[in-house]
């Protein structure tokens, strides 16, 4: 007479593995994953603390000019020009939407040619001038065409609107009289999902009217 299963055994095993034991080593793992990917323990013998953060040992030191302001930073090479934008400045304009280069929520200015910054390393930036959603205004006043935004109800969510802002705003930049197909060609590359375009082309067009 063969013998019965012990407690514990699952169905058909042959291994010797229960099922308690299956999940134990499983919640384990988890749970070093997790110490592991949020800094708890030491991922590299070799890695650097600088202002309170863990660098690994491959982290340069780089200088960064935002909006006519020069910043020292320590970045990883991985590092995006969004990340090291909205983290380590704070410059928190610039959205991160996709984060694969298909909205332009993320569009920033490099020597003022209109690039996403999520597909960006900062690395690659070197002594390149960024510009920010932040960086377009003058002080408290706000560029003609944020002020458009505003006045012709052309955001909604928000967070297409950076991106949206600083197409257009390089568009007039480049052409003072836009024509509508103008507006529509310059802004093709960001993605609104609230489907405020309408509204985008008119302000845009009111504040090539009002630049002039």
């Amino acid at each position: 007479m063969k013998e019965g299963k012990k407690k514990g055994d699952s169905a058909g095993s042959t291994s010797g593995l229960s099922r308690r034991g299956f999940l134990r080593g499983a919640g384990l793992t988890t749970a070093g994953t997790v110490v592991l990917n949020n800094g708890l323990l030491a991922f590299d013998s070799k890695a650097k603390m600088a202002k309170g953060r863990l660098y690994p040992a491959d982290a340069a030191d780089i200088m960064l000019r935002v909006n006519g302001r020069e910043y020292a930073l320590k970045v990883e090479p991985r590092t995006t020009l969004a990340d090291t934008l909205r983290y380590q400045l704070g410059l928190t304009g610039t959205k991160v939407v996709c984060d694969r280069g298909s909205c332009s929520a993320c569009t920033v200015y490099l020597d003022g040619k209109p690039v996403n910054s999520c597909m960006t390393l900062v690395l690659d930036v070197k002594d390149q001038e960024v510009t920010t959603i932040e960086g377009i205004a003058k002080g408290d006043e706000l560029h003609p065409v944020q002020e458009a935004f505003i006045d012709h109800d052309a955001s909604q969510c928000g967070y297409c609107t950076p991106g949206m802002v600083m197409s257009c705003v390089h568009l007039l930049e480049n052409n003072p009289a836009p024509t509508l197909e103008d507006v529509k060609h310059a802004t093709r590359g960001n993605l609104c999902r609230c489907g405020t375009y309408p509204h985008v082309f008119k302000a845009t067009l009111a504040a090539a009217a009002k630049m002039k």
